[in-house]
């Protein structure tokens, strides 16, 4: 046998293989290692995108920014209108009543003034502006809402003069084409229990404090801005789907996101809030 591998030169190549084999599997070892980290290191590679992928990962995440309201509130000045801070929430009470001029006021009221706007086919509502105790509990560091609520019909929000928001519907599902007729000079009205209100722009604020000026809070805490930005007209194009989008405004200069008032329906607020709201009583 021995002699066999002899002849054929193989016995020398093998025994000598073997006596080095600790040393040839030592030294595959580390050219492999140093070779799987070099590729695991490759700064070049591209990441992976997993965005539009159906593993929960969407191209636009909720916000998670938990933002601070206090700094606007010292602009909220109405007649018999109030507030303070109770923990995380500022709780606004309001009587509700506009300061400024309106058919809706009693005759003898002494901001009674007839109508004088630019509707043709105003008419006058037969209700009248009335006294109410309106109470609203706003987080004072609103955040965006991982499941969002649809506004209710009601007040939705407070303007900074005292007066209350309501959503862009006459009633459940009614679009407000026929009872914007109804609007007065300073384009508000008063339903049948007397409660004053804006569906769409209040034109006594944005004339007072100009078109893009803020004009109040909804109730989930966010503000709502008048139709003007950087010198130009908001559409309903520029927002999202609940009528807000996200930047820096003169009283947020970091950034927040803020509601839009428009010229065209929603007006104010679309598919609900964006945060969670608050409570509102009356």
């Amino acid at each position: 046998m021995f002699d066999f591998l002899i002849e054929f030169n193989v016995y020398p190549y093998p025994m000598k293989i073997l006596k080095n084999l600790p040393t040839l599997v030592l030294s595959m070892f580390m050219v492999t290692t140093v070779l799987i980290c070099c590729s695991s290191d490759d700064s070049t590679e591209p990441p992976v995108d997993n965005q539009g992928s159906d593993d929960g990962i969407t191209d636009d995440p909720i916000d998670d920014t938990v933002y601070d309201i206090s700094e606007v509130l010292e602009l909220f000045a109405g007649t018999d209108l109030s507030y303070e801070i109770d923990g995380d929430n500022v709780i606004f009470t309001t009587t509700n009543l506009p300061n400024h001029k309106s058919p809706y006021w009693d005759t003898g009221h002494e901001l009674y003034e007839a109508y004088n706007g630019d509707n043709p086919s105003f008419r006058l509502n037969p209700n009248r502006i009335s006294e109410q105790n309106i109470v609203f509990t706003i987080p004072l560091n609103p955040s965006a809402a991982s499941t969002n609520e649809a506004t209710p019909l009601g007040p939705i929000g407070i303007s900074r003069n005292g007066v209350v928001f309501f959503n862009q519907y006459a009633g459940p599902d009614q679009p407000l084409t026929n009872e914007i007729d109804s609007f007065d000079q300073y384009l508000g009205h008063p339903q049948n229990s007397g409660v004053y209100h804006y569906h769409i722009e209040p034109t006594f604020l944005t004339g007072e404090f100009g078109l893009d000026a803020f004009l109040g809070l909804l109730s989930d805490g966010f503000p709502v801005y008048g139709p003007l930005e950087d010198g130009e007209t908001i559409t309903n194009d520029d927002l999202d789907e609940f009528h807000g989008h996200n930047h820096a405004t003169e009283e947020f200069p970091e950034g927040i996101y803020h509601y839009h008032i428009t010229d065209t329906d929603p007006y104010l607020n679309g598919n609900g809030f964006y945060g969670t709201p608050g409570n509102v009583s009356q």
